[in-house]
């Protein structure tokens, strides 16, 4: 007998350059009992990115339905577009017993935390504020003046990191993603998140008492 795997969500925040969508894709390509929650999103698509890959991409109008219709877990004006979590990503993945990874902002996290109280919040830290600028004005299709809303955007999110459970320095990658790993084995075998410890310890007990009557 062996204990059933906790599933949760985990909230993965960053402000804009930290690199959390790096750590999220590979963290998932690396553990099979994480899976990655994709956001909807009014914003146009990226060079390279794809529809129900990267983000659901929708219109204001099916984003107005889906909050409307409580279908979001958690929703955020993020740089003049809207990002949110389809609530049924979230329940369907733990329903099937998985971590499921959410790669959000602070608006979202607080969102999800209320709406989820067991959620695990991570915040993720450039190095160096000079390696976030560095990572954010190497972005080609991005602007000056929206270079500019990111950094200040970032100096907000930063005042937020102390209302996460922990948090993690992205100096490297290989090294972060190990990093996150252990925290997400560390919170697998926290006592209150194991829903089936009473069980797995009271059939423990009782093989151990009959083997002491045999004794």
């Amino acid at each position: 007998m062996s204990l059933t795997k906790p599933a949760f969500p985990v909230v993965l925040s960053a402000p804009s350059g930290a690199g959390k969508t790096t750590l999220a894709r590979l963290l998932v390509e690396r553990n099979p009992d994480v899976v990655f929650s994709i956001s909807a999103t009014t914003r146009p698509p990226r060079p390279k990115e794809q529809d129900g890959r990267d983000y659901h991409f929708v219109d204001d109008g099916t984003f107005d339905r889906m909050i409307e219709t409580d279908e979001l877990a958690e929703w955020a004006v993020v740089h003049g577009c809207r990002y949110g979590t389809p609530r049924r990503e979230v329940t369907a993945a733990i329903e099937r017993g998985r971590t499921v990874l959410l790669d959000i902002d602070v608006q979202g996290a607080r969102q999800v935390r209320r709406l989820f109280p067991h959620a695990l919040l991570i915040f993720v830290l450039p190095p160096t504020a000079e390696e976030l600028t560095r990572r954010l004005t190497g972005r080609a299709s991005e602007d000056r003046d929206e270079r500019r809303r990111r950094l200040l955007n970032a100096h907000r999110e930063l005042e937020a990191a102390h209302e996460f459970d922990h948090i993690l320095v992205n100096d490297t990658v290989d090294r972060a993603v190990q990093e996150l790993e252990s925290i997400l084995r560390a919170e697998w075998s926290r006592t209150s998140r194991i829903t089936d410890l009473e069980k797995h310890v009271r059939s423990l007990l009782h093989q151990l008492s009959s083997l002491i009557s045999e004794t």
